[in-house]
């Protein structure tokens, strides 16, 4: 059976936890897909610098694959690498790191039928074991800072913040999602049992988007592990 997959990566914490999942479960993931939507020149979602994102490829040892797309054309311009990827790497799936919102699972399992993969969720669960999940992910040892955060559910001062138990216990009390699966926030990770490299973080500065402020770091490196 072949088991050589893409994995969906936007550089936060479900998309480590999956390729965590996948790994254990014997899965190749032969490469990294992020989609950077030509408007803004970032991560979508995340809206994360292309350099930060070749830190954690480098530091796993995975090729990251950027769709350059558009917000006109996302769904198309991310079938059509795909399937390019499909050919190159023999892939026989893709991976998402989608939680319990059916809409993103349904999307997912399309773009794959589309592009001849199977779709995989290794995370899927019901909406009400997020916390756990939360839990988990901080007994993994990844090590995860908040980069983003919905103006309407959160403030800035969670900005910054490492994705730890102290975090687990205060995000509880919050409208959020515990695991923020509705975009309440979005995270960076930076080391973690399956990194050979730490990508150390500085110089972080607060900016001001529509409806979601961003810890923009001004400075960031591989360096080894502590």
């Amino acid at each position: 059976m072949n088991k050589k997959i893409a994995l969906s990566w936007s550089g936060g914490k479900d998309g480590c936890m999956a390729l965590h999942h996948l790994v254990e479960q014997g899965y190749e993931v032969a490469c990294l897909l992020t989609t950077v939507p030509v408007e803004i020149g970032r991560t979508f979602g995340h809206g994360e610098k292309t350099e930060m994102i070749k830190l954690q490829g480098n530091s796993l040892n995975i090729p990251v694959h950027f769709i350059e797309c558009s917000f006109d054309h996302y769904t198309e311009d991310f079938i059509k690498t795909l399937k390019q990827l499909k050919d190159q790497y023999v892939l026989s799936g893709i991976a998402f790191g989608d939680l319990y919102f059916d809409p993103h699972r349904e999307w997912g399992e399309k773009v794959a039928e589309a592009a001849g993969v199977n779709a995989i969720y290794p995370l899927w669960m019901k909406q009400e074991e997020a916390s756990q999940a939360l839990e988990d992910f901080v007994r993994t040892g990844y090590k995860a800072v908040v980069i983003r955060v919905r103006e309407d559910i959160l403030d800035e001062l969670w900005l910054g913040r490492k994705i730890d138990s102290s975090f687990v216990k205060d995000i509880l009390v919050t409208k959020s999602c515990p695991m923020g699966e509705a975009g309440e926030y979005h995270t960076f990770v930076y080391d973690g049992p399956l990194f050979s490299k730490r990508i150390q973080l500085e110089k972080g500065k607060i900016i001001s988007l529509e409806t979601t402020k961003k810890l923009e770091f001004e400075y960031f490196c591989l360096t080894d592990h502590d």
